[in-house]
């Protein structure tokens, strides 16, 4: 039998999915016909993407989820879980903006900290809660939302940059512990992406960043990640695991 390109009657959740890259990836996956658990810090901000989707007829539900709260993700996968009958696909996508100088003194420590709790602790919480119900599936995937600062640095940002670092580790370790029980893990790396953290970009400068660096010459937008996503958690997406993926418009390609 063909491998299954579909993902409808899938169960997926999806971290951070107010805005940016996690809507996207939400409204995505809905419209490809899976149930999509919609997690933010903000029930309202869930609610206005999952009842947008239920108004287009797709099958979605809001939970607020502050994935730094290790005993509000335990409770919130086993609402998931028992809301939709079970969890097919978990997209690691929350994440915040933290840039900081390295002299800031107490102020660096919140950060670093926060930078942690969110976008590297909290992942592989969201893993281990939501590994009973993947173990059920067959065709179980994660996909952990890193960043092409994770493969390299810019200046000031060292929490976010080590956050996201730990993510790529985090990957190919969850990879090498689950492929033996057929759940596939693998991490994407954004690049410049037109999201809620760089609406606060003058358009100028985001526009020359753009065509200095990137090989496709301007920025990216949410969705582009999002298909991304949505290919790697494919059911026919079966002997991919482990990798780390880019989608950066060739800005970590190009040297001049």
């Amino acid at each position: 039998m063909p491998l299954s390109r579909s993902i409808a009657g899938r169960v997926a959740i999806v971290t951070g999915a107010a805005s940016g890259m996690g809507k996207a990836t939400a409204e995505l996956f809905g419209r490809e016909g899976a149930h999509v658990a919609v997690t933010d810090l903000t029930l309202e901000g869930c609610e206005a993407v999952a009842s947008a989707l239920r108004a287009e007829g797709h099958s979605a539900a809001a939970f607020a989820l502050d994935v730094a709260d290790h005993d509000a993700i335990r409770s919130t996968v086993q609402q998931i879980a028992e809301r939709f009958g079970g969890i097919d696909i978990l997209v690691n996508n929350a994440g915040i903006s933290s840039f900081s100088p390295l002299d800031a003194g107490d102020e660096y420590d919140l950060i670093w900290d926060r930078s942690l709790a969110v976008m590297l602790t909290g992942q592989q919480r969201m893993v281990r809660a939501c590994l009973p119900w993947l173990r059920k599936s067959d065709a179980a995937r994660i996909v952990n939302i890193a960043s092409t600062e994770g493969l390299g640095a810019t200046p000031g940002d060292t929490p976010y940059v080590a956050a996201k670092t730990g993510v790529t580790g985090l990957t190919r370790g969850l990879a090498v512990d689950l492929g033996k029980e057929g759940i596939t893990v693998n991490c994407i790396c954004p690049g410049p992406i037109r999201t809620a953290m760089t609406d606060a970009l003058p358009e100028a400068d985001k526009e020359t960043f753009a065509r200095r660096r990137t090989a496709l010459r301007r920025y990216g937008e949410a969705e582009e990640v999002a298909h991304m996503t949505l290919s790697l958690v494919l059911p026919a997406a079966s002997f991919i695991t482990g990798a780390v993926i880019p989608v950066d418009g060739g800005l970590m390609a190009r040297n001049a």
